[in-house]
């Protein structure tokens, strides 16, 4: 963990001085916005757009009117990632590992996600192993700000920035990193169906078929952030490339979402089950249910429970564990909080919830998706985000 901590400090400091140098500029923190709801203005780049996932459809034809619609972008995004991958590798090795070796393993990705991934590849032309590498890179990479919080009605709210896309691409002239700026168009708010009804909604980028944001009304709300460590996502895709059985964070998040009737057994399933890549769950249910579960790969640390009796209304994760200090490089924890205590428990709601996922260096240049969501009337909201300078690279 240390080791992984300061590999990843390192890396920060001298992106930070190259973009310190490039803006001319200190790194920019700035004091708590209020009335950025509903979105407008510079940091709002849209509405994500709405797509019913029917669950009685055969697998492999469940996605063909997403890819049709966003075949384009996702190719890009494909293209994107290659041109990255080959600046590193002129000899094109790992791209002809990724197309050759991958599709083999297809099989022991579970069902029904390894037939959606071979629809996916039929349906958008690209070839199976990089369908496959596309729905595995996000165990890697994500950034993120998850808030739950209680108000003094004891409606429950959970917010969430996604952030993804460091290190992968650096772009000087607009100030943007390369992925990140891909995946914008790929994000997706999804209805997933059976018999004509609602059974969850999520949110995701088109061709990725699990979940890293979803809401079962009336019964939970999750997200899902990265945590660091030594033994982390690609330890655990090495493990699964030679046999052994673990589950993948986002294909784990759709199967509870699918599947569970409570709050109480999605957390029994998070706490227990062994994971392709170390994470925090952040959990809510209804009033004075909600948890932060700490997970390495084969199991759970820590649970940190929501205690509004104790006058903790709400649980606030980033990428680091609750109990210790986050990286001064990458310390999103003490202004959302600030923010949070000024807000207090009696006027929390999403439009303030997203006044704090608003704020910079909470809002950065890696938010992709603010996602807002309450579980008592089932609302699921995303915006698709930008920062323009100054702001934080990260």
């Amino acid at each position: 963990m240390a080791l992984g901590f300061s590999v990843r400090c390192c890396a920060l400091l001298f992106l930070c001085g190259l973009w310190t140098r490039a803006q001319d500029i200190p790194p920019y923190t700035e004091d708590c916005r209020t009335g950025t709801y509903p979105p407008t203005g510079p940091t709002f780049k849209g509405n994500a757009s709405w797509y019913t996932i029917n669950l009685d459809l055969p697998p492999e034809e469940r996605w063909n009117k997403v890819i049709k619609d966003k075949k384009k972008e996702i190719v890009n995004l494909m293209q994107v990632i290659k041109d990255l991958v080959e600046a590193f590798d002129p000899t094109g090795q790992v791209i002809r590992l990724v197309d050759y070796k991958l599709p083999i393993l297809l099989d022991s990705l579970p069902y029904p996600f390894n037939e959606e991934i071979q629809g996916i590849a039929d349906a958008s032309g690209l070839p199976v192993g990089e369908v496959i590498f596309y729905n595995i890179f996000y165990e890697l990479s994500c950034l993120c700000t998850s808030i739950i919080a209680e108000d003094e009605k004891g409606r429950m709210f959970h917010a969430r920035n996604l952030d993804f896309g460091l290190f992968l691409g650096w772009d000087i002239k607009h100030s943007t990193w390369i992925v990140n700026r891909a995946l914008k168009p790929l994000v997706l708010n999804l209805d997933f169906q059976k018999r004509n009804k609602t059974v969850f909604k999520g949110v995701t980028f088109a061709g990725y078929v699990g979940m890293l944001t979803g809401i079962k009304s009336n019964i939970f709300t999750l997200s899902m952030n990265e945590r660091y460590s030594l033994d982390g996502g690609f330890m655990g895709i090495l493990e699964w490339i030679f046999g052994v059985n673990s589950s993948w964070v986002g294909f784990l998040m759709r199967s509870v979402l699918e599947n569970a009737t409570s709050y109480k057994e999605v957390k029994k399933e998070l706490v227990e089950t062994k994971l392709i890549a170390p994470a925090y769950f952040i959990l809510g249910g209804k009033s004075g249910e909600a948890c932060v579960i700490t997970r390495t790969r084969e199991d759970s640390m820590d649970v940190w429970e929501l205690d509004v009796k104790q006058g903790m209304w709400y649980l606030l994760e980033t990428n680091y564990d609750h109990w210790n200090q986050p990286m001064f490089l990458d310390d999103r924890r003490t202004p959302a909080m600030k923010c949070m205590n000024r807000i207090t428990q009696k006027n929390i709601s999403l439009p303030t919830l997203y006044d704090v996922l608003s704020t910079k260096p909470v809002l950065n240049k890696l938010t992709t998706y603010t996602a807002l969501m309450s579980v008592d009337d089932g609302t699921l909201e995303t915006y698709l985000r930008d920062c323009p300078n100054p702001c934080m690279p990260w």
